[in-house]
């Protein structure tokens, strides 16, 4: 591959694509202010024409434009309409690459290449993106790049002698409870409000509210039941949507990566080299929780802004929290995965409870004050939130093993965090005034991801303690031993 190559054409219909749906609001504008009369209708019809027409011949510009090429264990990408750009990545440098198929590359059998590389590009975007080549020529990148970094391997037979074994396959039981648990009805909900807070300026939602007020409040069932249907819907496509994501989720072993394929209609294949992972995150809501059940992600030195993914991935949507040990043990030896858990002590939990009031006690009491008796229902939302701070209490706990620090801590969810000791990048211990009163600290782990940090956090453990890990991870305890 030393002579350049270009991208399939397809990338020209998706760069066109997405610049429109760049500027959808733009052309929504241009409909309500220039659709008045045949001469308002005249401008928007020339307006849109000429965006579009612009738009096709910028898009094809930059696909023909835009080379890549393999070379002395480089990737070199040349690309750029009127100013030439070129950018030369050392295969050595390159982390991982993530192949995807959207519905567009799998019509013409192509598919995406995100190549991540070590600290990124240090922008939102990744070091580089084949937005549709060939599933062999893919294939020779991966093979060249696995070459390239470990020089022992260098033909196929020796790269094929090693087998991999499938980690993990979601089954069909699986699939269904990941979606029955999921939270994709709060991103349905959401995607929806965002949409409508953009046409604030094109819809009189006043005069609508104001004409429909009347009628809403003899029609208050009515309306109760249409937002029940509504988040029956939002659920339901929900449902569908976590299926379609997950569905023929598989982690697979090779010699020195991880490698995670999925979905249905849009294929992703996300590479995890097993020397770029910095903790693993065990995540379990309060269903799951109840069930026996969690996820567990990995956080690792790749991704990008723009690409989160890269460094926090999903590496098992859905396991028994007992079958996780079985699960990764064999591949992820390092680490711990069952672990006893020390508690933070009985004199913190006040505290816990006194957080979870801050907001909710004031107001309540502003309620029960202006609503009187109907304001007394508000002491079941005080309850739920006494319940909650009693629940991140009883969550709340550390461990350490030998070169494993763990911390387990709950917000929405109960998350459980691993970090190697060589993988901390740095520890802090937090003091307020009242913790000093109580000799309670709060205690900070970090890591290194590919976008910022990542890590764990545990709020009023024993001063003791925090002290116990501070010795365990500082240099001293290194020149003592």
């Amino acid at each position: 591959m030393s002579e350049p190559k270009r991208l399939h054409p397809i990338v020209i219909v998706l760069t066109i694509g997405k610049r429109i749906k760049d500027l959808i609001f733009s052309f929504i504008a241009l409909f309500f202010i220039w659709n008045k009369g045949d001469g308002g209708k005249l401008l928007l019809f020339g307006a849109s024409a000429i965006a579009i027409i612009g738009i096709i011949l910028v898009s094809i510009l930059s696909w023909l434009r835009y080379t890549y090429r393999l070379e002395e264990n480089e990737l070199r990408i040349e690309y750029g309409i009127f100013v030439r750009k070129k950018r030369y990545i050392p295969l050595e440098r390159i982390q991982s690459l993530d192949i995807s198929e959207g519905l567009l590359q799998r019509l013409c059998g192509m598919v995406k290449v995100q190549i991540e590389t070590a600290g990124g590009s240090g922008n939102d975007e990744a070091e580089a993106v084949l937005s549709a080549i060939s599933k062999e020529e893919a294939r020779y990148i991966q093979e060249y790049v696995a070459s390239a970094k470990n020089p022992s391997i260098q033909n196929d037979e020796s790269v094929h002698e090693d087998p991999n074994h499938i980690v993990y396959k979601i089954t069909p039981s699986q699939l269904l409870l990941l979606s029955l648990t999921s939270g994709g009805v709060g991103v349905v909900i959401s995607a929806v409000l965002a949409f409508l807070s953009q046409l604030d300026d094109f819809i009189p939602y006043e005069k609508i509210f104001r004409g429909i007020e009347q009628w809403a409040v003899s029609n208050l069932i009515f309306i109760a039941v249409l937002i029940f249907a509504g988040l029956i819907m939002a659920w339901i496509l929900a449902l569908f949507g976590t299926m379609l994501k997950y569905a023929n989720f598989h982690v697979t072993k090779t010699e020195h990566d991880l490698v995670i394929s999925q979905g249905l209609l849009e294929k992703r294949q996300i590479t995890i080299p097993l020397t770029r992972i910095q903790a693993i995150r065990i995540n379990e809501n309060i269903v799951r929780q109840w069930l026996g059940y969690g996820s567990v992600s990995v956080e690792s030195a790749g991704g990008s802004a723009s690409n989160k993914e890269g460094s926090k991935v999903l590496l098992l949507p859905l396991v028994k929290l007992e079958d996780i040990e079985k699960t990764l043990g064999p591949y992820l030896t390092e680490y711990q995965f069952t672990s006893s858990f020390t508690a933070v002590p009985k004199r913190a939990m006040n505290r816990y409870i006194f957080r979870s009031w801050f907001i909710v006690v004031p107001l309540v009491v502003v309620l029960i004050v202006f609503l009187k008796v109907w304001g007394l229902l508000s002491l079941i939302i005080l309850a739920l939130v006494t319940f909650w701070g009693v629940l991140k209490y009883k969550d709340a706990g550390w461990s350490l093993e030998e070169q494993q620090l763990s911390l387990r801590y709950r917000s929405m969810v109960r998350t459980t965090v691993l970090m190697r000791k060589n993988k901390i990048q740095s520890l802090e211990m937090k003091q307020s005034y009242f913790q000093i009163r109580k000799d309670l600290a709060t205690l900070e782990a970090f890591v290194k991801v590919g976008f910022g940090g990542a890590g764990g956090r545990v709020v009023d453990m024993d001063l003791i303690d925090v002290k116990k890990v501070y010795t365990w991870f500082s240099r001293e305890s290194e020149k003592r031993d």
